[in-house]
């Protein structure tokens, strides 16, 4: 089964938007991988049972998967106290809910810090996806 990486953020708020400027770089390097754009959490229970996500985090040194132990705690590292967008609001939510609900069975978070430079974190990223690989 091809790999799948759903990349969330807003390009509009530079905080919130390295997952989706790395985007391309990853695309070249790894060609067969599938990135898709998310700006809402809405329609995730369509993307299978068992999520990906691509997104930058504030309060994180380096990239970090979440969601490989306590998955409840590992989401509040995402949940912003200051919401720019629908999607800061409610991604945690969200996937705690469909969780909840039984919707789908797991999901893993590629954390990016959000004020990381982009060399260095689609640098982290990669090693992260090779090794899921």
């Amino acid at each position: 089964m091809k790999m799948k990486i759903l990349v969330f953020g807003n390009p509009l708020v530079a905080e919130d938007s390295i997952a989706l400027k790395l985007m391309n770089g990853l695309k070249r390097k790894f060609p067969k991988v599938e990135f898709r754009e998310f700006d809402s959490a809405e329609n995730l229970e369509g993307e299978g049972r068992d999520l990906l996500i691509l997104d930058a985090a504030k309060g994180i040194k380096k990239v970090e998967l979440l969601g490989s132990g306590n998955l409840g705690k590992d989401l509040e590292k995402l949940e912003n106290p200051k919401a720019y967008s629908m999607h800061d609001f409610d991604l945690g939510i969200t996937l705690k809910l469909l969780k909840k609900m039984g919707e789908i069975d797991s999901v893993r978070i590629i954390a990016v810090p959000s004020d990381y430079g982009e060399k260095k974190a689609l640098e982290e990223v990669g090693k992260m996806i090779e090794g899921m690989q």
